[in-house]
């Protein structure tokens, strides 16, 4: 069973350093992905838009900037606000979002006491699922007895 972590918010959308428009937004983050988090922007259009970047780089973005090339985070303060900004690129365009950093922070936080950091790798099923394919492939030996076709046996040393 995998768990989903949800908040809505409203970001800025910054169409100039005097004016941003409010868009509804939800984060999410799920343990069956657990490097990555999502965020869903309902824009206006038939399909909201959706971004998906690492975890990590939002946890740090919190506190210094960091991500290069299509995203990056980093804190800022408008008028006694603590915001989060999140700079976002593609090929259909740009976007600077600012985001209220107490509400990134706390759902950032339920994020973490689910899957703490260095531990997602645990919730990838990785083991499990090379362990199913490990029994397929000894349920399905081709070669009884010792392993080795009757043509072939392992090198000296092997």
């Amino acid at each position: 069973m995998h768990t989903v972590v949800e908040r809505e918010l409203e970001l800025d959308l910054v169409l100039s350093p005097e004016r941003s428009i409010p868009v509804p937004a939800r984060l999410t983050y799920r343990t069956d992905d657990p490097y990555a988090v999502h965020v869903t922007f309902h824009v206006g259009s038939d399909s909201p838009v959706n971004w998906t970047f690492a975890r990590e780089l939002l946890v740090e973005g919190v506190f210094r900037p960091c991500g290069q090339g299509d995203v990056r985070v980093w804190p800022t303060k408008v008028d006694g606000r603590s915001l989060v900004c999140m700079a976002l690129n593609s090929p259909d365009g740009e976007a600077l979002l600012l985001a209220p950093a107490a509400a990134v922070s706390a759902w950032l936080e339920r994020t973490l006491r689910v899957v703490p950091p260095g531990s997602e790798q645990a919730h990838l099923g990785l083991d499990k699922g090379l362990s199913e394919l490990l029994a397929m492939a000894w349920r399905d030996d081709p070669w009884p007895g010792d392993g080795w076709p009757a043509d072939e046996s392992p090198e000296p040393g092997a």
